[in-house]
């Protein structure tokens, strides 16, 4: 290889690596991110419905519904509370997230979903980023 392709070669790496960066500058634009946690999961996933409806309704991008991994909390109580110690029983509680993006949202976007009922047992965390 002669000196002059080399060159040519470093020149077009620099230039995607610069597109690259621009890129990622580009993308850095504001979003919402969502994250809804519950402890069954047809009432999240019908809580996401209506999240994702009102993100169609008014016309704002969004990615999403993301399962994340979901949460078990184990339990383990003695049966009996003096003779049987080696008889336990165990309890678990299984908490469901899920991750939604919206970007490049506006007042009218963040007011429907403030505005929005969903069913009780369903917690939400906002966050602007």
């Amino acid at each position: 290889m002669t000196t002059i392709a080399k060159e040519e070669k470093k020149i077009t790496k620099t230039a995607t690596i610069k597109k690259a960066v621009k890129v990622s500058e580009e993308v850095a634009a504001p979003k919402l991110r969502i994250r809804v946690k519950a402890y069954e999961h047809k009432i999240l996933d019908a809580s996401l419905k209506q999240i994702m409806d009102t993100a169609i309704r008014y016309d704002v991008q969004f990615f999403g519904p993301i399962p994340l991994p979901t949460e078990i909390k184990k339990y383990t109580v003695n049966r009996a509370s003096f003779v049987f110690k080696n008889a336990r029983e165990q309890f678990e509680m299984r908490v469901h997230k899920r991750l939604i993006d919206i970007l490049n949202p506006n007042q009218k976007i963040i007011e429907a979903l403030t505005n929005l009922s969903l069913p009780s047992g369903v917690n939400i965390d906002v966050k602007m980023m």
